[in-house]
C-alpha cells in the first residue's frame, strides 16, 4: 500500500505535469483516448476473465455492461471532442456595447476517481474517459472488494500511460482517507450514500468539488394497462442482471392490485424460462460478491413472506430471483438498498397511492413504469424526482452515452456519460471582450442625471 507522502508526491508529480500544458491539445486527447480503446481490446480476455472471478459474470453480460459501454463512450468522445472543446460565443449586454461574451472550457486539472466493486471496469474508466476528454490528470482507486479485476486494471492502465498523467491505486480504507484529504481538483466517488456523506466532508475542507453517483431504493410501478408478460421480462432481466448488484436495478415494485397476482406469476415463469435447471450451476447468473453480502442479503429475507424464489446455495454463492409479498415500510428490507436478487412486490389502488409512496422516500437513483398510457408516463415526469429512468424498461437508460445519468438528492449529485461527463471535468471560464475603440461614459461619475438612462439600457 502506497504511503501517505507516496500519494502526496504522486499528487504532486501529476499536478506539475498537468501544469506542463502537455494535456490540454485536443489532439494529445484524441491520443489517449484511443490509447484507452486499444488497451481495452488488448486486454479484453484478462478482464473477461476477473469479472468472472470476481462477480461470477458471463463474458456476454460482461462485455455488454462493461467493456461495450466504454467502447461506445469513447467513440462518442472521440466524434464529439472537436465540438466540446469549442469556445462559446454569447452576445455581450447593451451597457457593454460594443462587446462579445465568450465561454471557454478549461480542463480542471488533477482529478481523484473512486470506483466501486460492482461494475468495476465500467465504473472506473468510463469517468476517466470524460476526465482524459476534458484534459485532465487522474488517479484511479480500484475497488478491493473485486480484486482480481482491480489487479487487471491496475497492469493495464500502469503499462497504458505514465503514472504523472494516469495512476491507479487499490482503494483500501487507509488510502482513501489520505486520498479524500489531497487538494484534488475534482473529485468523482462512484458508492453508497454513507461513504458519500465522508468523502463530501473531506472534500470540503479543501473546497474540492464533487460528483456524487450513490445509489438507493428504486422503484418499479406497473400500472393495471401495461404488457404483464413484458413487464415482468424486463424487471426480472434488469433485477438479475449481475444479481441485483446493479445501483439502478429495480428495488421493489408497486403494481395495481388487479394485477398483481398476474405479475408475479409472470415473473416468477420468466425467471425460469431465462435461467432454467436452477442457478447454482448456471453460467448465465452471477454470483453474490462476497459472503459478507451473501449473508446480509439471506438476512433480509429472514420473516418475509415469499412469493416465489428463496433458494441461497452457499457454495456457489448465489441467490435465485426471489419476490417478498408486502414487506411492511419499516422492514429491513424495505429501510435499506438491496442490492441483490430480492425483489418486494407491494399492491397499490392506482398510480396516486404508487406516487406517494415513492414521495416520501428519500430521492431515487432510478424509477422504471410500465403503462400502455403515454398519460401515465407523462404524470410520473411531473409528480416523481428521481435521478433518471425508463418508460416499459429497466435500467437500460444508462446505455446511451447522450443521456446524462447522476443521482438527485440522497441518489447523488452531478452527472456523467457523453457530454455530460466532459462538463463534469471541466470549468466553463467566462470572459467578457470590450472593444478599445468605444467607451461610453455612462458609467462614470459624475452620474448626474442618468438614471433614467441607465435603467433603459439596463432592461
Amino acid at each position: 500500500m502506497p504511503s501517505e507522502m507516496d500519494l502526496e508526491g504522486l499528487l504532486a508529480r501529476q499536478r506539475a505535469y498537468f501544469v506542463s500544458g502537455k494535456t490540454c491539445p485536443v489532439s494529445f486527447r484524441r491520443r489517449q483516448l484511443e490509447r484507452l480503446s486499444a488497451l481495452l481490446q488488448e486486454w479484453e480476455p484478462q478482464l473477461l476473465s476477473a469479472l468472472s472471478e470476481d462477480l461470477g459474470k458471463a463474458p456476454f453480460e460482461s462485455y455488454a455492461t462493461e467493456i461495450g459501454l466504454l467502447q461506445g463512450e469513447i467513440r462518442t468522445a472521440l466524434r464529439s471532442l472537436r465540438s466540446w472543446t469549442a469556445p462559446q460565443r454569447v452576445p455581450g449586454p447593451i451597457l457593454q456595447f460594443p462587446s462579445k461574451g465568450w465561454r471557454y472550457p478549461e480542463p480542471k486539472g488533477c482529478v481523484l476517481i473512486v470506483s466501486p466493486w460492482n461494475y468495476p471496469v465500467q465504473l472506473t474508466l468510463a469517468p476517466l474517459i470524460s476526465a482524459i476528454a476534458a484534459g485532465c490528470c487522474a488517479i484511479l482507486s480500484l475497488p478491493p472488494d473485486a480484486p482480481r479485476t482491480s489487479a487487471v486494471l491496475a497492469k493495464m492502465l500502469q503499462g497504458g500511460y505514465p503514472q504523472e498523467y494516469i495512476a491507479a491505486r487499490m482503494g483500501n480504507i487507509p488510502a482513501n482517507t489520505v486520498l479524500f484529504s489531497l487538494p484534488f481538483d475534482h473529485i468523482f466517488f462512484t458508492g453508497s450514500p454513507r461513504v458519500g456523506k465522508i468523502v463530501l466532508a473531506a472534500a470540503a475542507e479543501n473546497l474540492t468539488p464533487v460528483t456524487l453517483e450513490l445509489g438507493g431504493k428504486s422503484p418499479c410501478i406497473v400500472m393495471a394497462d401495461a404488457d404483464i408478460r413484458l413487464a415482468a421480462r424486463r424487471i426480472v432481466w434488469g433485477k438479475c442482471l449481475n444479481a441485483g448488484q446493479t445501483c439502478v436495478a429495480p428495488d421493489y415494485v408497486l403494481v395495481q392490485k388487479e394485477g398483481k397476482d398476474a405479475l408475479v406469476r409472470a415473473m416468477a415463469l420468466e425467471f425460469h424460462r431465462i435461467y432454467p435447471g436452477g442457478i447454482a450451476a448456471n453460467p448465465d447468473y452471477p454470483r453474490i460478491v462476497n459472503e459478507k453480502h451473501f449473508t446480509r442479503l439471506r438476512g433480509l429475507m429472514e420473516g418475509e413472506k415469499l412469493l416465489f424464489g428463496g433458494f441461497c446455495d452457499p457454495d456457489s454463492g448465489k441467490i435465485e430471483l426471489t419476490a417478498l409479498d408486502s414487506p411492511g415500510p419499516d422492514s429491513p428490507v424495505m429501510r435499506e438498498e438491496i442490492f441483490g436478487p430480492i425483489l418486494p412486490v407491494i399492491a397499490v389502488a392506482d398510480f396516486e397511492e404508487a406516487a406517494r409512496f415513492v414521495s416520501a422516500r428519500p430521492k431515487p437513483l432510478a424509477c422504471y413504469l410500465f403503462t400502455g398510457s403515454i398519460r401515465w408516463g407523462r404524470k410520473a415526469m411531473q409528480r416523481l424526482s428521481y435521478g433518471g429512468g425508463c418508460l416499459n424498461d429497466t435500467v437500460v437508460h444508462l446505455t446511451s452515452p447522450r443521456l446524462p445519468f447522476g443521482g438527485v438528492g440522497n441518489s447523488g449529485m452531478g452527472a456523467c456519460h457523453g457530454k455530460a461527463g466532459f462538463d463534469t471535468f471541466t470549468h466553463w471560464k467566462s470572459v467578457l471582450e470590450r472593444s478599445p475603440r468605444i467607451d461610453l461614459p455612462v458609467r462614470y461619475p459624475p452620474y448626474g442625471e442618468r438614471l433614467s438612462l441607465l435603467k433603459k439600457l439596463m432592461r
